[in-house]
């Protein structure tokens, strides 16, 4: 299992800054909570399961198999 950035640099580079704004939140969920908190608890469920490949919901990070 390897997890790795967008290697998309100017999504990643909004992202980051979207990060900034919000505080360390998600920028792509409405609601700011701890499970949004970068990395949310919905990505880091994904990472847990073996069979999951894909981005996480804002997709700044990569999960590969």
């Amino acid at each position: 299992m390897l997890v790795r950035e967008n290697k998309n640099k100017e999504m990643v580079d909004s992202i980051k800054i979207g990060l900034e704004r919000t505080g360390g939140y998600c920028p792509c969920k409405v609601v700011k909570s701890e499970e949004n908190k970068c990395v949310c608890s919905e990505f880091l469920q994904q990472i847990a399961d073996p069979d999951y490949e894909g981005f996480c919901s804002c997709q700044l990070y990569y999960k590969e198999k």
